[in-house]
């Protein structure tokens, strides 16, 4: 998943986004309202997670501004307020869940978990012919055999059964999978791919990964 994290407090933020990369998830950071309505407004992403008290316009204008823009992207506030005059506000807002700070991340990911399920089945579970992928176990199997893969390969082998009805640019794939901040010029994915399609060949051929020249990657099911 592509996650956007609006948060101002370096030590918080570190501490998020280092525990959803482990988790395999990509990570845009913005420390600022400004540069994460910027985002919020401009990328895709799969959840966006807004802290109340910032510098420029504050989590729940943000949140407010989303929805306006008919963005249902799902919305986790995170502050440091706990009345119930304040949480009724994020949600009046258009958020979908509130979490007091100090918390631990065990509870984070629970609720990220909870937001990405109330998506829809296909955030859950993704086939491809004989291949699918459980998004909440990260786990991927091809014929009921688990095809055993690391982080970055399962989340963009994810990312392109997701949008299998479409070709997937590189620069599509590197912010989905490595961030807002990737370097362009960087080789990774295709090393990333040739790892794929290796794995996916010891696992029957029967799904593959076709490279469109000039415009970038398509997984796509093979008789």
């Amino acid at each position: 998943m592509r996650i956007l994290l609006v948060e101002d407090e370096p030590g918080v933020a570190r501490f998020i986004r280092k525990g959803l990369e482990q988790e395999g998830h990509a990570v845009d950071l913005a420390d600022d309202g400004d540069v994460g309505l910027h985002l919020a407004l401009e990328e895709d992403y799969d959840l966006m997670v807004l802290d109340v008290m910032l510098p420029g316009p504050d989590g729940v204008s943000i949140c407010s501004e989303v929805r306006r823009h008919h963005i249902a992207t799902p919305v986790l506030m995170l502050t440091v307020k706990s009345t119930v005059a304040d949480m009724v506000a994020g949600l009046d807002a258009g958020a979908d869940d509130y979490l007091t700070k100090p918390f631990s991340f065990e509870e984070f990911l629970a609720r990220v978990r909870a937001l990405t399920r109330r998506r829809g089945a296909d955030m859950v579970a993704l086939e491809l012919g004989p291949l699918r992928i459980d998004a909440v176990a990260h786990r991927v199997t091809v014929d009921g055999a688990e095809l055993p893969l690391r982080p970055k390969e399962y989340a963009i082998l994810a990312y392109l059964v997701r949008n299998a009805e479409r070709v997937c640019s590189r620069t599509r794939i590197l912010e989905n999978v490595w961030g807002y901040d990737f370097d362009p010029m960087t080789n990774v994915l295709d090393v990333h791919i040739k790892s794929l399609r290796e794995r996916l060949r010891e696992a029957g051929g029967q799904v593959a990964i076709r490279t469109v020249r000039g415009m970038g990657y398509t997984v796509e099911e093979r008789s």
